[in-house]
């Protein structure tokens, strides 16, 4: 009768996935992503975009039609050198922005000059794929970029492979980020990783998203 009872008391394994849910849910203010969710833009791709990619380059096939794979979110930080505790701020910061888990990223090398030795941490990234990549745009486009004093675009620089980086100089634009609390201003580089073969295409696929450039004709 003692290894019934033992063995009922292991059964109740359910209980184990919502102690995950809470524990991915601690990091205060970050996005959370339901699984299952498609955002906006995701559905925007589908219904609208293909088509008038299609139509406006040719494709013969909506397998030729770019796509947006991943976000590249990375924030470079000079100071870190003289102040470790920045790294780990910058660290906090990024994940409550993208609603995923930045990592620190290394120095490869000793630099005397910068008092930079191989293996400190001198900065952040994460990367976005799927539906949190399109909730982040979503939320950059419609949110984060309009909140920049004077705004009146952003630039049209590519990097001729299809790939666009955007840089931010301050990481309060987005309301993620409490600024009664951050202890300094960062600067954070967003790049877009797309499938298109042409800066024009990846421009093209990009606009469609709502990136608000500069020399869009209205």
């Amino acid at each position: 009768m003692a290894n019934t009872k033992e063995g009922a008391a292991k059964k109740p394994a359910a209980n184990n996935k919502p102690a995950k849910v809470e524990k991915a849910a601690k990091t205060e203010g970050a996005q959370v992503v339901v699984k299952g969710y498609i955002p906006t833009l995701q559905k925007k791709y589908k219904e609208e975009i293909i088509a008038k990619l299609q139509k406006e380059f040719g494709y013969s096939s909506i397998m030729q039609v770019p796509k947006l794979t991943k976000i590249v979110i990375n924030q470079g930080i000079g100071s870190a050198t003289g102040d470790k505790k920045l790294v780990d701020i910058a660290q906090q910061e990024l994940t409550i922005i993208t609603g995923q888990k930045a990592v620190q990223t290394i120095s490869k090398k000793d630099i005397s000059n910068f008092k930079l030795r191989k293996g400190m941490p001198i900065g952040v990234k994460t990367t976005l794929r799927s539906a949190k990549m399109y909730e982040f745009l979503e939320r950059l486009v419609a949110v984060a970029l309009p909140r920049i004093r004077d705004f009146k675009g952003i630039n049209e620089k590519f990097d001729g492979k299809g790939n666009y980086t955007l840089g931010i100089k301050e990481q309060i634009i987005f309301p993620e980020i409490d600024i009664d609390k951050i202890t300094k201003i960062m600067g954070i580089e967003i790049t877009f990783v797309t499938t298109a073969d042409k800066d024009e295409e990846a421009f093209a696929l990009l606009r469609e998203f709502g990136l608000p450039f500069k020399n869009i004709k209205k």
